[in-house]
């Protein structure tokens, strides 16, 4: 079963926005069986529609449509729709109730006209209602091929997939069964992860596919698995999951199950009663939200403090300005006294500390462009290390991020 992903919006052509839609839809379908085919991003333009709709009939069994479902006259999708399906429009009163409902219930401007024609839907479609907003999904058949025509705000289309979409799918087709299992490894790169464990690779059964997922600092291995039988299927992973772990134990992290690093770490921080702080330079506070973006972090995050400046460092976390001047502010002595200051100002089992030249300029510090130094603070010790992580300030922020969550991990 193969579907093709359309999505329609000059903004995401022009880089206006990212498209993460399609990554959203082609993560779901995974799970049940169904591969995307090909993604294709079009224009708002008629012709440009049409084409996708008739080489994706060709291409694929399910044909998803994002975007261009919007009350203004730019937005044409559901024209072209009808257009492409020989089909007219016409208003679903249980489409305008929800319109009115929405506006009533969260907008205090007047029902314009042009908003009541989200209710107007092709006759040939079955609605999908849009609890979250005013574009209804709209569900096609076509000799034999399913088009789903959904609106571009994530998080409408993405309510409509979960809870509408692929439930009809699966009421309508038979999907083996696809099974996942991430394995979470730090501290070693792609290419000398995977000549160790090639023996292993090469011996795996056919139904079982490994893909290396890098980036900085970290590689996942995630073993991918479809069959018919879910039992089979999962005792097959299990058992390469057990023939592999002994052979990278001293980089293994944890199971990655839609979680990343700093998720697992705070899970364990959690577990073990602990509390963290961080004090950041170079990284900006990248550490800080990385952590905060996880739901429940207040269990264990305590607060961070960004002592981008000198002067910062010694007015908030009580580094020594003789320090400094002796030492240079990118330096093991800094290190160790932001993470031991931001330690003592939160009251935490763990601190982590940055102090680098990101770049492109050298700042306040003559230590060369890609610096970093790292330190953990836990309550009986300080430790740090030093890294240059090149010259490209995101990839030396990113790869200082990375180091951070492995050098935590490590000590917890």
């Amino acid at each position: 079963m193969q579907a093709e992903i359309i999505t329609i919006g000059d903004e995401i052509l022009i880089g206006q926005i990212v498209d993460t839609n399609s990554a959203f839809i082609g993560k779901e379908f995974n799970k049940f069986g169904i591969s995307v085919y090909q993604i294709t991003s079009i224009q708002d333009d008629k012709s440009h529609i049409l084409q996708a709709l008739k080489e994706a009939e060709a291409n694929a069994d399910i044909i998803i449509i994002t975007g261009g479902l919007g009350p203004t006259k730019d937005d044409i999708t559901k024209h072209t729709i009808c257009e492409y399906f020989n089909d007219t429009l016409v208003e679903d009163k249980s489409v305008l109730a929800n319109v009115e409902q929405i506006f009533s219930k969260w907008s205090s401007a007047p029902l314009l006209d042009v908003n009541k024609q989200q209710a107007l839907v092709p006759s040939k479609a079955s609605v999908l209602m849009n609890h979250n907003g005013t574009a209804p999904g709209m569900w096609l058949e076509k000799n034999g091929k399913v088009f789903v025509s959904l609106p571009g705000v994530p998080y409408e289309m993405k309510a409509l997939i979960t809870d509408q979409v692929i439930p009809k799918l699966r009421q309508q087709f038979h999907f083996p069964y696809i099974l996942h299992k991430t394995i979470l490894t730090y501290g070693k790169g792609e290419s000398a992860l995977a000549e160790d464990i090639f023996k292993w690779e090469e011996a795996l059964p056919s139904f079982i596919k490994l893909a290396y997922l890098p980036s900085l600092g970290r590689v996942r291995l995630r073993l991918s698995g479809k069959s018919q039988d879910r039992k089979k299927l999962e005792e097959e992973i299990q058992k390469q999951v057990d023939l592999l772990l002994p052979q990278i134990e001293d980089i293994f992290v944890g199971f990655e199950e839609d979680k990343s690093i700093e998720a697992i770490l705070g899970e364990r921080l959690a577990q073990l009663g602990k509390t963290l702080s961080v004090a950041e330079s170079c990284t900006g506070g990248k550490i800080a939200s990385s952590f905060t973006e996880n739901a429940g972090a207040s269990r264990y995050f305590k607060g961070s403090v960004v002592t981008y400046a000198t002067e910062t460092k010694v007015d908030v976390l009580g580094v020594s300005q003789e320090m400094i001047n002796k030492h240079s502010v990118v330096s093991k002595e800094v290190a160790e006294a932001m993470a031991k200051g931001v330690q003592k100002l939160y009251n935490t089992d763990y601190a982590i500390s940055t102090t680098g030249n990101a770049g492109p300029e050298k700042g306040d510090s003559d230590a060369e462009v890609g610096t970093v130094w790292i330190a953990i603070a836990t309550k009986d010790k300080v430790f740090s290390d030093v890294f240059n992580f090149g010259t490209l300030r995101e990839k030396v922020i990113g790869r200082a991020t990375s180091k951070a969550f492995e050098m935590l991990f490590k000590e917890i």
